[in-house]
Formats: C-alpha cells, structure tokens, sequence
C-alpha cells in the first residue's frame, strides 16, 4: 500500500494554475517519466526554486486556495506523481484537478485557511514533514519541534480511488 506524506513544499500563494504546475510547452512529451524535470518550472514565488533540493525531495505540498486551476489537463498531476508528491494540502482546489488527483491515486486534501496557514507557518522548518493516514482522515504536521494532527474529510469514493492507487487499479479490482 502507498505511503502517503514525507517532507513538504510549502507553496504560499492562491491561484497556482496548471500551467505553473508543468508548463504547456511540455505536453508533447511522450511519457509521464518524461515531465519530470519541469515541474513547477514556471512557478515564480520569492526564494522558490523549482530544481532546489526542497522541491526534489518533496512528497507532501502545502499550499492557498484554488490550487490546480487552469485548464482540465491530466499532465499537472501526472508531474506531481512522477515526482513522488503523494498529496497536495489547500484550503480549495479547482475541481478538475482534485478529481485528477484522486483518478491517479494522490490526495488532495482540503482544509480550512486557518488551518492552513497553522501548516505554513512551519514553512522555515527545514525538518518539516507530513504524515497522512487516508483511512482515518487525519494528517500529522512535524517540524521545529512541534507537532499537530489536523482532520480531514474525502468522499468514500475519492478514498477508494486514492486507497486503490487510482482509477484504473479501482476499475482492475472492482470489475
């Protein structure tokens, strides 16, 4: 079974759009292997650097509302996969990416802003992690020597996509 979490990208901003997540000038590539080196590529925030070592090491990212919203392109969270991102953490995401998310057997899980913004404060944490249980419902926030578990909800079936690694796994085991 897929572990879901490990060390965290804080991504500060609202309105991180698809084509921020993996630029449209990438989507001819042949594989999912091959968007790798470009995630986040056209991403400006300040200090952000999408080939530094938080953003290749990263498994869990932690970001404002409305994350994914652009266009309805399965590319955005294919580059996330490849990558090793299990779960995007927002107060909202665009409803198509989210659903994107959940086919390919990642989470997206949304939680309110003033919980949110307690996950970026942690954002200086360089020990900054994240442990996700699906199952329960509940993610586990660790970093500068403080930790908190916060709840979360998924529709039954978006769990089973997730917990099925996918909708393609979910459809070999239920047909």
């Amino acid at each position: 079974m897929k572990t879901f979490g490990g060390p965290v990208l804080f991504l500060d901003r609202s309105d991180i759009n698809t084509d921020e997540i993996i630029p449209a000038k990438y989507l001819t590539e042949i594989t999912k292997e091959d968007l790798k080196p470009y995630i986040l590529e056209d991403l400006k925030l300040p200090g952000f650097d999408p080939k530094g070592t938080k953003t290749r090491n990263a498994k869990v990212i932690v970001s404002r509302g409305n994350f994914g919203c652009g266009s309805s392109r399965e590319h955005a969270p294919w580059v996330f996969e490849v990558n090793g991102i299990t779960a995007v953490v927002a107060e909202s995401f665009a409803r198509i990416f989210r659903q994107n998310m959940f086919n390919c057997g990642m989470a997206a899980i949304e939680l309110p802003k003033a919980d949110v913004d307690l996950l970026i404060s942690h954002s200086g944490d360089d020990d900054a992690t994240m442990s996700i249980d699906i199952e329960a419902g509940s993610l586990t926030m660790s970093g500068g020597g403080k930790q908190k578990t916060f709840s979360f909800e998924i529709s039954p079936f978006d769990k089973a996509l997730v917990l099925s690694g996918g909708w393609v796994d979910y459809a070999d085991q239920k047909y």
